[in-house]
């Protein structure tokens, strides 16, 4: 399976989801088989924001794959300021045999891949998060042995990884609930999206306000509250206060019957997810899912490179 580019949970369909999840895995288990598959190849990374496991994962995955990764950081200024996109993308292209990107608009990342002449990942955006969701479903599947009848729900504000989330388990046909803070949910036409997507599925997708109309779940997500770039900002404690109904906690875990939480990461402990729970090493999967940020990755990487 090739890809020509990997930029959006929704210009995935399912078989390509499932194959990268396989790839993963195998990846994962064998990574010596692998380690000439981007010989000779550079990866120009670009970041916007601040990162750990976006970076790391990265860089070390494609060392893992035999390339060389060129880490380009927030000194550069943001895409399309310094010089235009265009020209970013297509003097990256001179130089590289792929891009990484970490912006944080989705413009940039479809400017990029219009100029582009290599392939170009989205490493996260405002919209999407596809690397996130793509480790996090090869998570799901290593915990769970039959994806199709697995209910899973993200709790909490409504953001590019529950976008990416909902749009795969809608693609993929893993039953959805999306539970918010009323006026924290997404967009309309994302919304719509995914119901598309459940119709070719036959996957359920439920989107509600009230915590306590969960129901039973086999995994629970949850990300931070206040978004990278905005802890210090005033209305932070009326966030929270808005928010603290819908931490996830024991308690929730309980009421749901859910084996396993999970979270993207950095953790606002306290926060949107208790330090008992997230340390729990029978139910917490979030360094699982940091380390398949990797395996994903050169899942990824592999595709785009296959011949």
């Amino acid at each position: 399976m090739s890809l020509l580019n990997f930029l959006a949970d929704d210009q995935l369909n399912k078989e390509q989801i499932l194959n990268l999840i396989s790839l993963a895995k195998d990846i994962k288990k064998n990574p010596k088989s692998y380690n000439k598959k981007l010989e000779g190849k550079s990866v120009a990374m670009i970041f916007e924001k601040p990162s750990l496991r976006t970076h790391v994962s990265f860089d070390m995955g494609i060392n893992k794959l035999g390339g060389h990764a060129l880490y380009l950081g927030q000194q550069n200024g943001k895409l399309g300021e310094r010089e235009r996109v265009s020209d970013y993308a297509k003097n990256l292209s001179c130089f590289a045999d792929a891009i990484v990107a970490r912006v944080f608009e989705n413009s940039a990342i479809e400017g990029l891949a219009e100029h582009a002449s290599v392939p170009v990942i989205n490493a996260l955006c405002d919209l999407y998060h596809p690397c996130q969701s793509l480790a996090d479903f090869v998570t799901l599947s290593e915990c769970f042995d039959d994806l199709s009848k697995v209910k899973f729900a993200y709790i909490g504000d409504g953001n590019n990884v529950s976008n990416s989330l909902m749009l795969m388990a809608a693609i993929v046909g893993v039953d959805f609930t999306l539970v918010c803070p009323e006026g924290h949910g997404p967009s309309q036409a994302m919304l719509s999206k995914v119901e598309q997507f459940t119709k070719v599925s036959g996957s359920t997708f439920t989107f509600i306000n009230d915590i306590n109309a969960l129901g039973q779940q086999d995994a629970l997500y949850t990300d931070t509250w206040v978004s990278m770039g905005n802890e210090d900002s005033s209305d932070k404690t009326e966030v929270l206060k808005k928010f603290m109904p819908y931490q996830v906690n024991h308690q929730l875990m309980e009421n749901a019957q859910a084996s396993i939480v999970m979270h993207c990461q950095p953790a606002h402990l306290e926060e949107e997810i208790t330090t008992a729970l997230f340390d729990d090493e029978e139910k917490s999967v979030v360094f699982q899912e940091a380390e398949n940020r990797m395996w994903a990755q050169c899942a990824v990487l592999v595709s785009l490179f296959a011949k």
